[in-house]
């Protein structure tokens, strides 16, 4: 099975962090927050991806390129004009990855949808697929999703998610004496759209062209034709939209608290 990651965004929340490279390079515990994605997949079984690049999508490109050389000492003979790799850098937490990466150009003012649509010719042989945005974690159970979207047998799957709060709730009473405060509550009782998508390649029928917003008119076509299944997660999920986002991920990752790792 394949996952897409949706990675051609221009991630202008970031600030600085976008200026000078793409949204799912921005690093996590010192790796891209995409790393942290495709090891999350790769951790179920899910090895062979499709990356689809936009804004400095070859920076992704030169990413994946040098991982390898990242990962081991290397002997540079400027004399000869070669370059070869040597023994692995000892370390324990490094491992070689078994991945197969496809890097897709797919425009850089492509929408989601337009991305998805470019890369059809690639899932051509695949019944079902996964798709995920390249700038969330979450430690949603993929083995449980994929077997609730095989056993619903609609055309699509979304993980439904409540968003983490931002500030403390209280209740009020009429004579302004606070009742009740909960710090940071999660979500308002609402799911939303967390990704972490399983589809099947019925899919690609609602997609038009590079103009087409996945979240927009292909979803909601596919709720009101009723093939559109919610896989209810009320565990961690955390998108990296802002630079708080960022720093609350970093934070749990170097405390050692961070739920999405689970390799």
């Amino acid at each position: 099975m394949k996952l897409v990651i949706l990675a051609g965004g221009f991630g202008t929340r970031l600030g600085e962090e976008t200026t000078i490279r793409p949204k799912p390079l921005v690093e996590i515990g010192g790796r891209p927050i995409i790393w942290h994605i495709m090891k999350y997949y790769s951790y179920y079984g899910i090895n062979e991806f499709i990356i689809l690049l936009g804004y400095k999508g070859y920076m992704i490109k030169e990413f994946f390129d040098n991982y390898r050389r990242h990962l081991y000492n290397m002997r540079i003979d400027f004399k000869n004009n070669t370059s070869n790799i040597l023994d692995k850098l000892n370390n324990p937490v490094v491992e070689e990855e078994n991945w197969i990466i496809d890097l897709i150009d797919t425009g850089e003012s492509s929408m989601t949808g337009g991305r998805l649509k470019r890369v059809e010719y690639l899932l051509k042989d695949e019944k079902t697929f996964c798709l995920t945005y390249g700038d969330g974690v979450s430690n949603i159970n993929i083995l449980e999703e994929l077997e609730f979207h095989k056993r619903h047998g609609k055309i699509a799957t979304m993980a439904a998610v409540f968003p983490p709060a931002r500030w403390g709730a209280i209740n009020i009473d009429k004579d302004n004496l606070v009742t009740s405060f909960i710090e940071k509550p999660k979500g308002d009782n609402a799911y939303i759209n967390g990704g972490f998508f399983v589809l099947n390649s019925q899919i690609f029928s609602y997609l038009e062209n590079d103009f087409t917003i996945f979240e927009q008119q292909p979803l909601q076509k596919l709720s009101s034709d009723n093939e559109l299944m919610a896989f209810k997660h009320e565990g961690f999920w955390q998108c990296m939209d802002t630079q708080r986002d960022k720093s609350l991920l970093e934070d749990m990752w170097n405390k050692g608290d961070a739920p999405w790792k689970v390799w």
